[in-house]
């Protein structure tokens, strides 16, 4: 059937005729059209713009095909039907398809776009393949005609295009009523998450000034863990074993950094030492969060509905939490007055629960826990303040992203207590640049400052014991 309508190929009066596309032009689209021979090679100018209408024209068919099989086909019993019955129908109605239109696909392409339609009608489209490649962490969308990914902390652009903005809202809408949440004219932002946890948010017209906007955060399907983090250079032997036992044995810590410097992915690498005796409570915006203990109670925020009605804060879910016997909170991210409730519960009985914050030093992570605290409205002074903080917290681990888009932990601190006003810090592990290699690759190494941290008799206490040629400042890590 393939060979048959392969063969009417010349009988197509407007599908144009053009060599056979270069890797370039055509990458990330799964299908392709077959190339007709040319007497005459034609100028790239002119190859490059018959490419894009080709890609143009394959790309109409298969929105209009999804429309069609839309209205043949009863949505509602998809779930129900077998995969393979499904791909089996689809494959039916595409080939018919074809054959009308007169595209010449040969059988790969055929399946290939099969896939594609299947993807339409029981995915999000064109972003099928991108969430199945494990080498992409982060998908950008600027507009539906500008995609760009992140492999490996680098941006690159791909030629991944939606048909049209109302076919990405098509998406957008499907992946943020998932979730119970929604977006449009008047509530143009919206942060929801995919099934497997991946981080989405989504900002369309008025907001988006040249079409929506939308940021997908990728989560492994294996979460890393302390041994993966050292293997990828992000940590070395002693500062992960200083960490999971600073967890283990109820340590409050605070996770700092900046965006994308990978706070979610310490978060859930360090809950692996969390004892599975205990009773987890998470609260976070959108649940991203992928805890390795089997007690853990999740919790998610709820924005206001269309009357500005029915909103729950971080908030009142510490508050809540607070009621519900948990031996840890984990605040996914501390970004306002949660925080004031967040140190009360630290204070009161749960040390070790965690928390991520954003900034760019640990000095500078107290520091927005002040101005997060002054944001709850209450009469308390800086040295009340600052005495809370002091109190509930212990240790503060600071990440950052390379120029290289390498994550390293820079500073691990302790906060040791209060001399007057001013909270005392002190670093105990430091991560120093050196230079940067032609290629680009930042230079340095990790070192520790000579500094014994003072939870170590805590430690002790509880059976685990540091080495102290740990903190030589003398010894390679």
């Amino acid at each position: 059937m393939v060979g048959r309508f392969t063969a009417r190929r010349s009988a197509a009066p407007d599908l144009p005729a053009a060599e056979e596309p270069s890797p370039s032009a055509l990458e990330g689209v799964s299908w392709t059209v077959a190339p007709e021979a040319s007497a005459a090679e034609p100028m790239q100018a002119t190859q490059q713009a018959e490419n894009l209408l080709l890609r143009d024209r394959l790309l109409d068919a298969k929105v209009r095909l999804h429309r069609r099989l839309i209205e043949e086909i009863n949505l509602s019993t998809l779930d129900k039907v077998p995969e393979e019955e499904i791909r089996r129908h689809v494959q039916q109605l595409v080939t018919q398809y074809v054959l009308v239109e007169r595209l010449a696909l040969n059988t790969q392409e055929l399946n290939d776009f099969v896939s594609e339609i299947l993807d339409e009608m029981t995915g999000l489209g064109p972003l099928e393949p991108l969430l199945k490649d494990p080498s992409i962490n982060d998908i950008l969308i600027n507009g539906h005609e500008c995609v760009y990914v992140e492999r490996a902390g680098v941006l690159e652009p791909l030629s991944v295009r939606f048909k049209d903005e109302q076919h990405l809202l098509r998406i957008i809408n499907k992946i943020v009523s998932a979730v119970g949440r929604r977006v449009d004219e008047s509530h143009p932002l919206c942060d929801a998450r995919l099934q497997d946890g991946s981080r989405v948010n989504v900002a369309v017209r008025p907001i988006g000034v040249d079409g929506p906007l939308v940021s997908i955060r990728k989560f492994s399907k294996k979460p890393f863990n302390l041994t993966k983090l050292i293997d990828v250079g992000a940590l070395r032997p002693p500062m992960a074993e200083l960490l999971a036992a600073a967890v283990k044995s109820r340590i409050t810590t605070i996770i700092s950094g900046g965006t994308g410097s990978g706070k979610t992915t310490m978060l859930n690498a360090l809950s692996a030492f969390i004892s599975e005796k205990e009773r987890l409570l998470t609260i976070e915006d959108a649940a991203e969060l992928q805890l390795q203990q089997p007690h853990v109670g999740r919790m998610e925020t709820r924005p206001p509905n269309i009357e500005g009605k029915g909103e729950i804060r971080q908030r009142e879910l510490v508050k809540n939490a607070l009621r519900m016997r948990p031996d840890r909170i984990i605040l996914g991210e501390c970004r306002g007055e949660e925080a004031f409730d967040m140190l009360q519960a630290m204070n009161t009985g749960h040390e070790g629960s965690m928390a991520t914050i954003h900034a760019n030093t640990p000095r500078d992570a107290i520091s927005r826990l002040e101005q997060m605290i002054g944001m709850a409205g209450l009469p308390m002074t800086v040295a009340s303040i600052r005495s809370q903080i002091a109190n509930a917290i212990q240790l503060i681990v600071q990440l950052q992203r390379q120029s290289d888009g390498r994550r390293k932990v820079t500073s691990i601190a302790e906060v040791t207590g209060l001399e007057g006003d001013i909270i005392q810090m002190q670093e105990i592990f430091k991560y120093v640049r050196t230079g940067t290699a032609p290629d680009g690759t930042v230079q340095g190494h990790f070192q520790a400052t000579g500094v014994r941290p003072r939870f170590l008799g805590h430690l002790a206490h509880q059976g685990i014991k540091i080495p102290g040629t740990y903190f030589d400042p003398s010894q390679p890590l």
